[in-house]
């Protein structure tokens, strides 16, 4: 189980999307051998638009699960046992121990987390979208990232396409400093 949710996040972005285009594929892919044996038909879930953004989300929550765990489980390494069971003496059960002990402690580090995938929120990220896109997919799958590759690369728009760059780094910077502001004043937490 280990090796399902961690290795994701350790291996190339090339490598899991071949892994997913292999599971996804109508013919010898495993999703569409399930589909076919509970009656149903095989579907080109990377040929269709409509399944682009489903597939990139829980992709995504595969590829950085098993790595966010591991940062929320060193967080939990740091919560005092004798808390815990001086709740438990004092009558607390579990969900209390939970609500007063466990998550106070780890609310700083996912308040650093939060911040730092605010600050790439305009990033959806480039490698995976562009080797998930193809031509049948192509008006649900491009992102801001893409679309400046396309343009500058294979258009040569040089000026253009550092405009957009440059913009998109803008108002990612204006959001990080945003949500650690707020941050600050609602948790005291931030990352500066």
């Amino acid at each position: 189980m280990q090796l399902v949710t961690n290795a994701p996040h350790f291996i190339s972005t090339v490598i899991l999307v071949a892994i997913m285009q292999s599971m996804l594929n109508p013919s010898t892919g495993v999703i569409n051998k399930l589909i076919e044996f509970a009656g149903g038909k095989p579907i080109y879930f990377l040929g269709r638009p409509e399944w682009f953004k489903p597939l990139y989300v829980l992709s995504g929550i595969w590829q950085n699960s098993g790595y966010n765990s591991i940062i929320y489980l060193a967080a939990l390494t740091n919560v005092d046992p004798q808390l815990i069971e001086a709740a438990k003496i004092d009558g607390a059960n579990r969900l209390r121990i939970l609500q007063h002990i466990t998550l106070p402690a780890i609310v700083p580090t996912a308040v650093v987390l939060l911040i730092m995938n605010f600050g790439k929120v305009m990033n959806v990220g480039f490698e995976k979208a562009y080797l998930m896109q193809n031509s049948m997919n192509e008006r649900a799958s491009e992102v801001i990232s893409t679309y400046v590759y396309k343009c500058g690369i294979e258009n040569m728009q040089y000026s253009y396409s550092t405009a957009v760059g440059l913009f998109n780094a803008v108002i990612n910077i204006i959001l990080l400093f945003s949500v650690n502001k707020i941050a600050k004043k609602l948790t005291e937490t931030s990352l500066w």
